[in-house]
């Protein structure tokens, strides 16, 4: 019997020394989840090191969407099949519908790091009802604490559709003004229009509405995507958004550090779990049926249980998944939970 294939994936730079240092141990358990996908078990996973730079090693055999799968590991940068001593190039063929400027252009205090924004989407697709139509498009990411779009752009880049809710006004301007601006540059067709919302006959919101295509070709055919951003509170979406748009639901919860919420009250909080008691309620029914949830928190503000717990609460059955707590600086260890929806 032939020896089964081995592969050395080299892992990605990234800007952010803290994460890299990290990203060996963050792409293994990524890894373990893709098993949900692939044709065959992958064994032996490890981080090692060749010629003295790290690789991720793994034994399988790999069909052409197994590698297509792959290709879209959040550090993945070159997959090579191990022949004895040599490295035998193997082509990775990631989601790519538009330019990767689309994620590195926007620079402002709170971004989450791209590379980890990708992991949990990743992670959460992967989780739900949805993650044999991963590679096909289709989707539709809900991120009810978008900010400034960054997961918003990843799920563009997928060819999936994008829904955000963003309490603060001038990030959803901001939003616009970058997407639109970025897409005239690339000269793509689209549309982009920011518009008041009623509830029961009063103004309760402002919706950005974003209709865009990758090529003249897709826009002619009408292939093309939607991104619509609500400038609202989250913990207060009833009738703002219809039930079971999203196939899954991606949040960056505040840190507890430069980040915040804001209470009942109106006045400012740092304490996530205090918002996620409040909102994972007003999410839920905006789920369809095996949809997934993915969120990252501070666990130096937050304990992984409580967590748990308030989603367990909730009717949804948490994801098994290796270790993924990661330091991000002195004040944040930042952790990922995955539950998924059963009805």
């Amino acid at each position: 019997m032939a020896p089964m294939p081995r592969y050395a994936l080299l892992l990605a730079p990234s800007a952010n020394r803290v994460y890299a240092d990290q990203a060996a141990r963050l792409a293994l358990a990524e890894l373990d989840a893709f098993a949900q996908v692939l044709s065959a078990p992958l064994t032996e996973a490890a981080e090692t090191e060749i010629g003295g730079v790290p690789y991720l090693t793994f034994t399988g055999s790999l069909t052409a969407r197994d590698v297509a799968y792959l290709s879209n590991l959040s550090a993945a940068y070159a997959l090579f099949e191990r022949v004895d001593e040599l490295l035998r190039p193997v082509a990775l063929t990631p989601l790519a519908r538009y330019d990767s400027d689309l994620i590195t252009i926007p620079k402002y205090a709170g971004k989450t790091n791209e590379q980890f924004t990708k992991l949990v989407l990743n992670l959460t697709v992967l989780a739900s009802a949805s993650a044999g139509r991963m590679l096909d498009g289709g989707l539709t990411v809900l991120d009810p604490l978008c900010g400034r779009g960054t997961t918003l752009n990843q799920a563009l880049m997928y060819g999936y559709d994008a829904l955000g809710v963003e309490i603060d006004g001038k990030d959803v301007e901001a939003y616009k003004l970058f997407l639109q601006t970025w897409l005239k540059r690339k000269r793509l067709k689209h549309t982009a229009d920011l518009v008041p919302v009623r509830r029961q006959g009063r103004r309760a919101a402002r919706r950005l509405e974003v209709t865009l295509a990758a090529s003249k070709d897709d826009h002619k055919a009408g292939a093309v995507q939607k991104v619509t951003v609500l400038a609202a509170d989250t913990t207060q979406l009833d009738g703002l958004l219809r039930g079971g748009v999203a196939d899954v639901l991606v949040a960056d919860l505040p840190y507890g550090v430069a980040h915040g919420s804001y209470d009942d009250e109106g006045g400012l909080s740092r304490r996530p779990l205090d918002l996620l008691e409040r909102a994972v309620p007003q999410w839920l029914p905006l789920l369809r049926p095996g949809g997934a949830l993915g969120l990252s928190w501070n666990t130096k503000v937050a304990r992984r249980e409580l967590a748990e717990d308030i989603l367990l609460a909730n009717g949804l059955e948490i994801v098994a998944q290796l270790p993924l707590v990661h330091r991000v600086d002195q004040g944040i260890e930042r952790d990922v939970v995955v539950a998924r929806k059963l009805s």
